[in-house]
């Protein structure tokens, strides 16, 4: 029975350690690929970016330029403009004859010719005709696709001279590293990468936490003695459990504009998923981001974080393990007493998964109260935004930790208690020595 023991401590904790690893793995690649997919989403490259107005509105442009056409009221209202235009022209060009000539005596004499052989009433006469001549012309398929060439010519002269001075090095290193050539190639790659991410890390956290709970689970009801290799089991799993808690991303937290649309020119204007703030952190994550602030309020508040989060976590452990084994008289030590019969009910980690949970709920409210006053569905416009604010598998695991931790110091200080009142007279203070 007690090789049998050992084996299944043995593979509980190799199976624990695997299950670990390629959480920690896994979750790290995959905030990698959700911090990509946000960075390649966000408003600046989107709502608030020159380059897609210009393009949307370029389309937008080009489309009414290649639908151009002269109804038969449009072709009465451009002839009155061509008339008028035609006979301003001539009035002009007749001014600008008389006043040249009138400077010099060879000038007077062609203008005398000229008054003579050219009737000017009788030219104007003819704009009606002139007039029907440009129409007529304008109305010629070849002279429309002319125009038009004209007009999508300039108007890409137009488009190519209005761009975002802002460099964007961010969208080349995602680009590069998900190895595609544009943006909307990153986007569903990436989509489809954090997708199946995501599903493996919950059946793998859903797996090791299984695992823990079943071996808790055995060992907390076994009416016989807890043997050693079983503990050392249950400590292990703990700081596993401690591990892969801290390492891996504990809450999203996401506020996008999932939609906006309004028309211009009777065309959609369309933008969708434009993030506003997007944050997955780690505890160690926010650690480092507080450590490496300037001010020593944050720095303090990061000693304060690591302290209540790991550095408390793993002396109660090591004071369980002290404890368990009686190693130089651990249960005597009131330090170790204190952590392992004393701390169990209301622990440090305990405060940590509640004020994780707290900040959830906080950024959860003012995120979605925040958001709720954007959305605007009227004719002019249509915004709706998506509160993406998410409790991540690190904060399960931490959890799971924290409880478990809970159980193996409340079944230590049963096992200890009966050990007590099966003993009454054995004193568990430290005995003096005289020399």
């Amino acid at each position: 029975m007690k090789h049998l023991n050992l084996i299944f401590s043995i593979l509980t904790v190799i199976a624990s350690v695997l299950l670990c690893q390629q959480i920690v793995a896994n979750s790290m690649a995959n905030q990698q690929n959700k911090n990509d997919f946000a960075e390649l989403n966000h408003v600046k490259y989107g709502l608030l970016s020159i380059d897609e107005w210009n393009r949307q509105v370029t389309i937008i442009l080009a489309e009414e330029i290649n639908k151009l056409y002269l109804s038969k009221a449009n072709e009465k209202v451009l002839r009155k403009h061509i008339v008028v235009l035609l006979n301003t022209l001539i009035d002009k060009v007749d001014k600008r004859i008389r006043h040249e000539n009138a400077e010099t005596t060879g000038g007077k004499i062609s203008q005398s010719f000229i008054d003579l052989f050219i009737d000017l009433d009788s030219i104007k006469k003819g704009i009606p005709e002139y007039a029907d001549a440009v129409i007529h012309e304008m109305t010629k398929a070849k002279t429309k696709r002319q125009i038009k060439a004209v007009l999508n010519k300039q108007l890409e002269q137009y488009s190519k001279q209005t761009f975002d001075f802002r460099d964007t090095p961010k969208l080349g290193s995602i680009l590069l590293r998900t190895d595609t050539v544009d943006v909307e190639a990153a986007k569903n790659k990436l989509k489809v990468e954090i997708d199946l991410k995501h599903d493996l890390i919950v059946k793998e956290v859903l797996a090791l936490i299984m695992l823990a709970a079943v071996i808790f689970t055995l060992s907390g009801f076994s009416r016989q003695t807890l043997p050693h290799s079983r503990y050392l089991s249950l400590i292990l799993i703990l700081i596993i459990l401690l591990f892969s808690g801290v390492t891996t991303p504990t809450i999203d937290m996401e506020a996008k504009i999932s939609q906006m649309t309004f028309m211009l020119l009777g065309h959609p204007v369309h933008f969708e998923n434009q993030v506003l703030y997007y944050q997955s952190k780690s505890i160690l994550d926010v650690f480092r981001i507080m450590m490496n602030h300037r001010d020593i309020q944050m720095k303090l508040v990061g000693v304060l974080l690591i302290t209540f989060s790991i550095i408390f976590p793993l002396l109660k452990i090591a004071s369980t393990v002290g404890f368990y084994l009686n190693y130089h008289h651990a249960r005597q030590n009131p330090v170790i007493r204190f952590f392992v019969l004393h701390s169990g009910k209301w622990s440090m980690a305990d405060v940590m998964v509640v004020a994780i949970f707290m900040a959830y709920i906080g950024f959860n409210g003012i995120i979605a109260n925040q958001l709720g006053r954007l959305n605007s569905v009227n004719e002019e416009i249509v915004l709706l935004t998506t509160n993406g604010t998410s409790l991540q598998p690190g904060f399960f695991l931490f959890l799971s930790y924290t409880l478990l931790a809970l159980f193996l110091s409340e079944l230590l200080t049963k096992k200890h208690h009966a050990e007590e009142r099966r003993n009454p007279y054995i004193d568990p203070r430290p005995r003096i020595q005289m020399p």
